[in-house]
């Protein structure tokens, strides 16, 4: 069995039609172009700003270091709190002390068991 063969069919596209193809291709190379070179200019304002963030962390991790530095140095505001804590220990003992019962400390004294016919124990 043979299939009867098929010629081809040819381009039938018309001069007019190729430059407005070639018209259309060109315009869309400018605007992958265009896009390309819009994308790098965001990159690049991405990364100028993430520079500058990464700038001000650092900056402000300096002034943290520097103030927390000179915190320390400065022998008023840590005496200052030390004292506060030590007040409020010194407080929370005394609360401790004057609440609840004081029978701890005294050694247990030895009872007999009174029933009410020992003239002993009444006294």
């Amino acid at each position: 069995m043979q299939m009867p063969s098929k010629e081809p069919e040819s381009s039938s596209m018309t001069h007019e039609e190729e430059e407005e193809m070639l018209h259309d291709i060109s315009k869309l190379q400018e605007q992958v172009q265009q896009m390309a070179r819009s994308q790098k200019l965001t990159e690049a304002k991405i990364n100028g700003v993430e520079s500058k963030i990464k700038g001000m962390m650092d900056d402000l991790k300096t002034d943290l270091t520097n103030f927390l530095q000179e915190i320390l140095m400065n022998g008023e505001k840590v005496v200052k709190e030390t004292h506060d804590l030590n007040k409020r220990n010194v407080n929370h003992d005394s609360i401790d002390s004057n609440v609840g019962s004081k029978t701890h400390h005294i050694p247990k004294i030895d009872m007999r068991k009174f029933d009410g016919k020992d003239p002993a124990t009444w006294i």
